[in-house]
């Protein structure tokens, strides 16, 4: 068939719309419980928190196209949840509350950009436990009979709640239903009386019973909770007719004077229903008793004297009124009885008198002891106060007249007649050592009369004592100051302590203890602090005690007070010098300084003046008597010019130096100072000489300082030796002993120090030769041919300790002479030593002179 030139057309415009088709995209549909697709069959729990990721959108499609998801609501409600355009998240953007809206719709929508799909969804909100019960038909108010049997229904509560499942299940209970009459019924809300239990108007009229609804809980973002609400129920009871009248204000009692006239009233009585809810009416009646004087209202209860008071036979009348009440029937039903007191009161002609055991008496005396208990009764007054008349007229107050706020009188007003009863009110003021004796006044003075009559009654108590003092020091610290020399047996200080209470309660006893009480005793009655019989007291030793002394009586009441013995210093020790105070060397220019020291404990015992007691020549020295430092006086500035002072021109002298303290009276000590004077140029020759002469007073100074030396050399010996081990062991080989040979000695040295040993071993005295000088035999000034001290030959040199120290020498030249050892043929030519080394030969060799006999030298 031949097609026509519109056929081919059409044809050509179809093929080219099928070959430009773009098909729709699509969601997928993943099923129930799935979180992601098409939202199909979708639930969420009500509690889900707002900002939460519930779901995701997801489709595709069919070109590969880019998609965008979107949704939306029925512009009535609220935009529930938000979605990410490209992704298709969806988020929670508003709570959700299953109680408002169980269902939520939405339309979804998926577009490739130029076809739009879209869906309608329903997404159900599921429950959670998140509403309490709630109470219907509030308040709950019963009336309820107060016979009701027990067991009876009273009421019935009902509680909703909205949730579904066991959180919208409600059960009830009391909140306290220990304390409560009432029961309930745990699933029907129905309150009951409790069993055995009975309500009583007469009791209470209303009882509140708080009712628990609660559900029976569920989840609620993600933890078991329960719910619960509360309300009141308010049970009022009625009022039944199941008690007896009773009268208000009993007992009854009144009164008719001389001048009362017929018919008038004396007194009324007042009787109620005891049901107060529903009160039958009240009928008064007299039984007996009133032999037509008297006649009593049966509404009003008022009762009245019929005849004249001089007509009345008797002084007391009494009564017994009885009531009934009368029902709405008008029956009579419950009745009560009471009685009732008249009395005839004639005028006001009698004041109040006070009445004791024996009859009328206006004074009261007792016997008591101090400080009763706070309230008690003294029960040693038998005091009655009656004032005759009746009525208004024997109306009277009581009270004390005395000493303020120590007792109080009972009762206070008084009608007719009373008991007068004192109580204590102040304990503490009740005090023996204060009153022996308490004196009152008891006065009695009408209230409402006008004459005002009144009486008085002297109260005297007898206070008798006790034991309620603690003896007590008249001081808490007690100072005494006594000589060191105080012998035994000798008073120090009297302490004093008082009791107030007598008799065998105010005797002290007196006692010490405490670690200073030692030397000390104490007379037990009257305080006398003295010291022991063997007691030595030194206040060099303790310069002071501290004790306590107790004061107690007889029952162990006690006090303390601190006691403070000061010793007070007596000049008892002499100023004693130290050891070193026999020898002294003096440097020329430089002080020496001798010290004393007394044992005394206080200035001005212990402080100590210097000076020099003889001296020849006498203007040499200067002795500061306060610091004990002795100076060559200030004229003599070089040993040329000591030289000439002295008669033998010698350089030692010796002196008799004191020590005097300060006491009174004063004791002072003397010694005899040797004192060797040289000069600093002769020290700075010798620096051996200068050490000695250092050390010469302290001898462990030498030995100190000769202990360092060994200890530095030690110490650079262990550390060469380390270097050396760690040197050689870093190697990893054994290095030689090197050994450096020295040359020998020359022999002259060694024949000195050979020489110096032998004068060691010899006999010291024998060693020694007196060199003297024939031009002035004596050393002194008076030579004319020489300003200058001898020189005088070296004794032997030190011995050799290194090679380089074999040509030193040391010589030791004296004034007169010298003891000089004897030299060896090569010896070194003898050389002029220091003064020093002469004084410490001159010592030598005064010692072995002693030791010699016949060998004497003389300076």
């Amino acid at each position: 068939m031949r097609r026509g030139p519109r056929a081919a057309l059409a044809l050509g415009l179809l093929r080219f719309c099928l070959a430009q088709a773009n098909f729709a995209p699509h969601f997928f549909d993943n099923g129930v419980g799935s979180t992601n697709g098409n939202m199909a069959l979708f639930s969420l729990p009500e509690d889900t928190p707002v900002g939460s990721h519930v779901y995701t959108l997801n489709g595709t499609d069919p070109e590969g196209d880019p998609i965008s998801y979107h949704i939306s609501f029925d512009p009535s409600i609220r935009s529930v949840f938000s979605v990410d355009p490209k992704f298709g998240n969806i988020t929670l953007v508003e709570e959700l509350d299953r109680e408002r809206e169980d269902e939520i719709e939405a339309i979804i929508s998926i577009s490739d950009g130029l076809n739009l799909v879209t869906e309608k969804v329903t997404i159900l909100v599921t429950d959670a436990n998140d509403e309490a019960p709630s109470f219907i038909q509030e308040p709950y108010v019963v009336q309820v009979p107060e016979d009701t049997p027990t067991g009876s229904s009273i009421i019935k509560v009902h509680a909703v709640d909205k949730d579904t499942g066991s959180g919208g299940s409600v059960t009830y209970f009391l909140q306290d239903m220990d304390a409560t009459k009432f029961a309930m019924d745990r699933h029907s809300g129905v309150l009951r009386l409790r069993p055995g239990a009975t309500l009583d108007y007469e009791k209470a009229q209303a009882h509140f019973v708080t009712v628990v609804a609660k559900d029976g809980g569920g989840r609620l973002r993600g933890a078991d909770v329960v719910f619960s609400a509360t309300t009141t129920v308010t049970v009022n009871v009625e009022d039944v007719q199941d008690m007896a009248p009773v009268f208000v204000g009993a007992p009854y009692y009144g009164y008719v004077y001389e001048d009362t006239l017929p018919g008038s009233e004396v007194l009324m009585v007042v009787a109620m229903d005891g049901d107060r809810g529903k009160p039958n009416q009240i009928v008064y009646s007299l039984l007996n008793g009133t032999d037509g004087a008297f006649e009593i209202n049966e509404t009003s209860g008022v009762i009245s004297v019929m005849q004249s008071p001089a007509q009345l036979r008797r002084e007391v009348y009494e009564l017994h009124v009885q009531v009934t009440e009368v029902s709405s029937a008008g029956i009579p039903a419950a009745q009560a009885m009471v009685p009732v007191t008249i009395r005839i009161v004639d005028l006001n002609n009698h004041p109040p008198t006070f009445y004791g055991e024996s009859g009328p008496q206006n004074r009261f005396e007792l016997s008591m002891y101090e400080h009763p208990p706070q309230g008690e009764i003294l029960r040693g007054l038998k005091i009655t106060v009656n004032d005759s008349d009746q009525g208004a007229n024997a109306k009277f107050n009581l009270r004390l007249v005395g000493p303020g706020g120590i007792f109080r009188v009972v009762p206070l007003t008084v009608l007719n007649e009373a008991q007068v009863t004192i109580i204590v009110e102040n304990s503490a003021a009740i005090d023996f050592e204060k009153f022996q004796v308490l004196t009152f006044k008891l006065l009695a003075i009408e209230v409402n009369t006008p004459e005002k009559f009144s009486s008085t009654a002297d109260v005297v108590i007898q206070l008798l004592d006790t034991n309620d003092n603690v003896p007590k020091f008249t001081s808490h610290y007690y100072i005494a100051r006594i000589p060191e020399n105080t012998p035994g047996g000798s008073n120090v200080v009297a302490v004093t302590a008082v009791d107030p209470d007598t008799g065998p309660w105010g005797e002290v006893k007196y006692s010490i203890y405490g670690s200073g009480a030692d030397p000390f005793l104490i007379h037990p009655s009257t305080g006398i602090i003295y010291t022991q019989p063997w007691a030595s007291l030194d206040a060099e030793a303790t310069s002071r005690y501290n004790f306590y002394v107790k004061a107690e009586d007889m029952e162990g009441r006690y006090s303390l007070a601190e006691v403070f013995v000061t010793l007070l210093d007596v000049n008892d020790h002499y100023p004693q010098f130290g050891k070193s105070i026999q020898e002294k060397t003096m440097v020329l220019g430089s002080p020496v300084k001798i010290e004393a020291t007394d044992q005394d404990a206080e200035e001005p015992n212990n402080l100590v003046d210097y000076s020099i007691t003889h001296a020849e020549p006498s203007n040499v020295f200067d002795i500061d008597s306060h610091t004990g430092e002795i100076r060559l006086k200030n004229s003599i500035s070089s040993l040329d010019a000591l030289h000439n002072i002295t008669a033998g021109g010698d350089f030692t002298w010796s002196l008799e130096v004191q020590a005097k303290d300060r006491g009174s009276p004063s004791f002072s000590t003397t010694a005899l100072l040797k004192i060797d004077i040289t000069d600093t140029e002769m020290l700075s020759r010798s620096p051996m000489a200068a050490f000695l002469m250092q050390t010469k007073d302290n001898p462990m100074k030498a030995v100190g300082v000769l202990a360092g030396i060994m200890a530095i050399i030690v110490a650079i010996t262990i550390l060469i030796s380390t270097a050396t081990f760690w040197r050689n062991k870093k190697s990893n080989k054994v290095l030689p002993v090197r050994r450096v040979l020295r040359k020998r000695p020359s022999p002259a040295p060694r024949a000195v120090r050979i020489e110096w040993l032998k004068f060691k071993r010899t006999k010291a005295a024998a060693k020694f030769v007196l060199q003297e000088d024939p031009s002035n035999e004596n050393c002194n000034n008076n030579s004319l041919g020489s300003t200058l001290p001898p020189k005088a030959p070296a004794p032997p040199p030190l011995p050799t300790v290194a090679s380089n120290m074999g040509t030193a020498h040391w010589t030791v030249p004296t004034v007169s002479g010298s003891l000089t050892p004897q030299q060896p043929q090569r010896s070194p030519k003898p050389k002029v030593g220091s003064p020093i080394q002469s004084a410490l030969v001159s010592e030598l060799r005064q010692k072995f002179e002693k030791k010699s006999v016949g060998n004497k030298a003389y300076f």
